[in-house]
Formats: structure tokens, sequence, C-alpha cells
């Protein structure tokens, strides 16, 4: 019979799953909000609202949780890093939808989609490498394709700021554009994950 050096706290770890989820929601509600008339926005805009309430909630029972265990999965400072970076993730989103909303942009350029279709992808493989923490197992094949839909989205993103200043818009129109998919450009992967996935290596080493 074997025996742990340390409690299995899995809570963490559910908390971490939870939030990720709520990316996958917010990136879908995002994706529908392109979709729908200008007038159907607002609704949708809500929805991506209260989503990012129920994601600052479940951050905040993270940092609770961090501050009242003795003994943490892994690295205080990486949790607290982890759960931050994926709430950040959201609020960003949040306020994409809110600027398209309130600059009343009618037609929003189809490089937005194709900027949402990447991050909405790399939401879905944050959330299925959560579980993947609990054991320490191995991220690279989700670095790497994390690694290949960052580059994408920074092409996707040069493309998109040289057709808003390029296609003979009015200033006021460029700058509204110019924030608004500023703020739907997916962020970078949380290193954090990237420190899990090396130390993970490290501890298969011979």
């Amino acid at each position: 019979m074997g025996f742990r050096l340390t409690p299995k706290e899995d809570s963490f770890f559910e908390l971490l799953a939870t939030l990720a989820k709520l990316l996958v929601d917010g990136a879908h509600e995002l994706t529908r909000l392109l979709g729908v008339e200008q007038s159907e926005r607002e609704a949708v805009a809500s929805r991506i609202r209260d989503i990012e309430h129920v994601a600052d909630e479940a951050t905040h029972a993270i940092m609770l949780k961090v501050n009242s265990s003795f003994i943490t999965p892994f690295d205080r400072e990486d949790i607290y890093r982890l759960a931050s970076k994926l709430d950040d993730c959201m609020d960003l989103m949040q306020a994409a939808a809110d600027l398209i909303v309130l600059y009343r942009i009618g037609d929003v350029p189809a490089g937005i989609s194709a900027q949402v279709r990447v991050l909405a992808r790399m939401s879905e493989l944050t959330a299925d490498a959560m579980p993947r923490l609990r054991e320490m197992g191995d991220l690279s094949q989700y670095w790497n394709e994390i690694s290949r839909l960052e580059n994408e989205a920074n092409q996707v993103y040069r493309r998109l700021v040289a057709e808003v200043f390029n296609n003979g818009r009015d200033a006021i129109m460029v700058l509204k554009l110019k924030g608004s998919l500023t703020l739907s450009k997916p962020p970078p992967m949380p290193s954090t994950l990237r420190r899990k996935r090396s130390r993970a290596s490290r501890s298969r080493s011979p």
C-alpha cells in the first residue's frame, strides 16, 4: 500500500477546471455576439457579463482556498498566477463584447470572427488541460497546439489592423474597431502551464 507525503487536495483542481470551463462558455457567447443582429447584441453581452461575474467568484474562491490551506498541490504563486490569468482572459472577453455594443459597431470585420474562433479553440484546449495538472501529466501536446494557435492569432491580428487602417474608414470608426479587435485578440498561454510542463518533463527524466 502506498502512502502520500502530502494530503490530496482535489478542490483546487475542481475550481481551476470550473474557471477554465467558464472561458469556453464566454468564448461561445462572444462567437454568438458576432453572429446576431446589432439589436440583439446587448442581450448576448449581458450573458457574457454574467459569466464574467461567475468567473470572478471562482477566482475569489481559489484565492481564499490558497490563503486558508496549509498545503497546496503545487506552488501557491503558480496557483495565484494561473487563476489570475484565466480570470484576465474572461475579463478581456467581456470588455471586447461591451465595446462592440457600446461603440455601436454595425458590420464587424470578418477577421474578428476568425480571431474569436482561435480564442474559442484555445479556451477549449485550456479546459481540457486542467485535469492533467492533478497528476502532473504531460502538457507538451497542449503547449505545442497553443503555441501554434498563438502564432495564428498574431497573424490574424496583424492582417486585421492593416485592413482597418487601409480600408478607407473614417478615423472614429478606425479607433473603435482597433479597440475591439485588440481586446478580442487571444492572450498568451498562462506561463504557469509552461512551468508545469517543464517540471513534469524533468520529473520523468532519469
